[in-house]
C-alpha cells in the first residue's frame, strides 16, 4: 500500500505560508524595529510640515540631518529592543541568554524597515497633509 503523492505547492503557496508561520524572534526584531521607525518618522513627517509651512525654526532646514538620524537612532534602538526581548533559545535549562547575535538580528531587520518606513512617511503620508 503506498502513500498518495505530495501535492506540489506553489511558489506563492510557499511563500503565503513561511509569511504565517514565522519565527518568534524574526517577528518580534520586525515590530521592535517597526514601532520604533514609525514614531520617528512622524517625527521628520511634524518636522517637515513645519519647515514647509514657514515655520522659523532654529537651525534652518536641517531635513538630511534629520534623516541621518533618524536612520541611525532606528538602527541602534531596533537592536537594542531586539537583543532585550529575543533571548537566545535555552535548550533543557531555565536559563536566558542575550548575545551580540540578538542584536545583529535587531540591527538586519532595521535596516529595511528603516528605509521603507521613511518612503511610506515621505511619499505617501507627507503628500496628504498638502
Amino acid at each position: 500500500m503506498s502513500a498518495p503523492p505530495v501535492r506540489r505547492r506553489s511558489w506563492a503557496e510557499v511563500r503565503w505560508r513561511q509569511f504565517r508561520n514565522a519565527p518568534r524572534p524574526v517577528v518580534r526584531a520586525v515590530a521592535s524595529s517597526l514601532a520604533v521607525a514609525i514614531v520617528l518618522a512622524a517625527g521628520y513627517v511634524l518636522y517637515d510640515l513645519a519647515l514647509s509651512r514657514g515655520a522659523a525654526l532654529p537651525g534652518g532646514d536641517l531635513r538630511v540631518l534629520a534623516v541621518t538620524v533618524y536612520v541611525v537612532l532606528v538602527l541602534l534602538i531596533g537592536s537594542l529592543v531586539t537583543w532585550l526581548i529575543v533571548p537566545l533559545p535555552s535548550g533543557s535549562s531555565s536559563t536566558r541568554r542575550r548575545t551580540a547575535w540578538s542584536a545583529a538580528l535587531g540591527f538586519f531587520a532595521a535596516v529595511p524597515i528603516a528605509y521603507l518606513v521613511m518612503v511610506a512617511a515621505v511619499q505617501i503620508v507627507r503628500p496628504l497633509f498638502d
